[in-house]
């Protein structure tokens, strides 16, 4: 089977009779009460289930071993490899079964923000939801661009077929498979609407930096006067409340492209988490969720259809996904210039690092490639003390290319641009998860806002005697003992045990980045540990 049979087959499939393209919001809310797929909340949004997968099937992913990419893709755990034969082979089962389908929904439209830089995407479905939630999380297009919306790279998504691994190649039923040379998305059976996000994310993360563009797992957001601010960080770390800022609009909540001209959303919608939501806390993404909007695996009143956002009876991975017109505080297209600061969070369950501090360069790229947060006692079944987690870039799963390739680009873009970097701990402080307490959420707020409004760019600092960081001895609304970690500790033994223990995580985890410049360890690791 060639390339130009596996065109012919794809395009008989979107040609079929039973095809149903760019159908209106409306009428994909329609179908999928029709077709019973999922339900209307009290809010008008629609609510489905995902079955056994609630979250990503990180170890049935893989990337087809193509000559034009096989010596570009840092193979291993995260893109493992899978042969063009398999790949054909089993793209010829998906499409006869979703042939043999009464209905399948086909939206057109667009990853990148930034016409220069877009990608046309078709996404293909077997679910009405999940087409829904294709219109909510990727770029409409305007009318007259479906008219020259060509040669694009297509998710074909078949929840309901199963893969058999001892023919097939896979690791199990679920599959998610990206062929660049085919510019094809396989997915089947998993319902979780996710995987098609995410693997998008993926292939953005390979065609951007191929074309000189940063490709980052971040928020972004804008002052009045122009000034853009990237938030970098994994879960629980407070990255869409902290972006979330009346006083600037926001760009978009968690893909960025940042190119020659400045930066831009690759996506056209937020898919928030949505456990223990609250108006209160969150009112952005609670007034969001109407219609038009997805929940997935939220609990709902059987009789008022009233989400309870605090019930995890399917998942703690409940989720929300809704375009950004959804959010009043927006920048429309999301497109701006280049960042003037850079925030890197991380919430260390261990007390020790600084609330806020500034970064060098070859810090930024240290602790971009490190991406550190913690694991807390009682998240994961034998975790029973918090543990130190890396992920590389904050978003290893998302990363074709080898991660120093991400962080030469971003030391690149921090040059180019004078760009200031700060690494915010909205962990612990006075002493580790258990002892301690959670850094107050009205500090960190005063640091970050003083860190994007350019108040700390010339402030005094002192240097961590651990971590080697500049750390400000003055933030406005912030004590000045907060600020240094040790003050915190009643224990100041405890404290340097806990940092040295710390430290020294740090630099066993950086030892897997063996193309890293040497100067960038030696310059933006830690300085002690034991």
């Amino acid at each position: 089977m060639n390339s130009v049979d596996i065109s012919n087959e794809l395009t008989h499939l979107i040609q079929g009779e039973n095809t149903k393209n760019n159908l209106s919001v409306s009428q994909l809310v329609e179908k999928v009460l029709q077709r019973a797929e999922g339900v209307l909340t009290s809010t008008g949004a629609v609510r489905a289930t995902t079955g056994t997968y609630t979250g990503r099937s990180p170890k049935d992913k893989f990337i087809v071993k193509e000559r034009s990419v096989q010596d570009k893709i840092d193979w291993g755990k995260v893109n493992q490899p899978i042969s063009e034969e398999a790949f054909e082979r089993l793209y010829l089962k998906v499409v006869s079964y979703l042939k043999k389908r009464n209905e399948l929904f086909i939206f057109d439209g667009f990853a990148g923000a930034d016409k220069k830089y877009r990608l046309p995407i078709q996404v293909i479905n077997e679910f009405a939801w999940h087409n829904l939630f294709a219109q909510q999380l990727f770029i409409r297009p305007a009318e007259e661009e479906l008219g020259t919306h060509e040669n694009p790279f297509t998710i074909i998504s078949a929840p309901h077929f199963k893969a058999d691994p001892a023919v097939d190649g896979t690791n199990s039923e679920t599959f998610i498979i990206i062929s660049f040379e085919k510019r094809t998305i396989l997915i089947g059976g998993t319902e979780y609407a996710g995987e098609m996000k995410k693997s998008i994310f993926s292939v953005m993360n390979y065609l951007l930096p191929e074309n000189d563009i940063l490709s980052m797992h971040c928020s972004a957001n804008v002052g009045f006067e122009g000034d853009v601010a990237l938030f970098f960080g994994l879960s629980g770390t407070g990255k869409t409340t902290l972006s979330a800022d009346p006083k600037r609009k926001l760009i978009g909540d968690d893909e960025h492209g940042w190119s020659n001209s400045g930066v831009f959303n690759i996506e056209g919608g937020c898919y928030a988490k949505c456990i223990n939501l609250s108006e209160e806390k969150e009112p952005q993404i609670f007034d969001a969720i109407r219609f038009g909007a997805v929940l997935e695996n939220v609990v709902i009143d059987d009789d008022t259809r009233v989400a309870d956002y605090d019930d995890s009876f399917f998942t703690e991975n409940t989720r929300a996904a809704y375009s950004l017109e959804a959010i009043d505080n927006i920048v429309m297209p999301s497109i701006a210039g280049h960042p003037t600061t850079i925030v890197f969070l991380t919430a260390d369950a261990f007390g020790v690092l600084p609330p806020i501090s500034k970064l060098t360069k070859e810090q930024a790229m240290y602790h971009f490639l490190s991406g550190f947060t913690s694991k807390l006692a009682g998240t994961e079944r034998g975790i029973t003390s918090p543990q130190a987690t890396f992920s590389t870039c904050f978003g290893s799963p998302f990363l074709p290319l080898h991660a120093t390739r991400y962080a030469e680009m971003l030391g690149q873009k921090i040059d180019e641009h004078d760009v200031q970097v700060f690494l915010v701990n909205t962990g612990w402080t006075g002493g580790e998860y258990g002892v301690g307490e959670r850094m107050k959420l009205s500090y960190t707020r005063a640091m970050v806002q003083a860190a994007v409004e350019g108040d700390l760019d010339s402030v005094e600092t002192n240097r961590d005697e651990y971590f080697g960081v500049s750390i400000p001895l003055h933030v406005p609304g912030v004590p000045d003992e907060v600020l240094q970690p040790i003050r915190t500790w009643s224990s100041e033994d405890a404290y340097r045990h806990k940092a040295s223990e710390l430290a020294g995580k740090f630099k066993e985890n950086f030892k897997k980045f063996s193309h890293v410049r040497e100067e960038i360890e030696r310059l933006g690791g830690p300085v002690h540990s034991e």
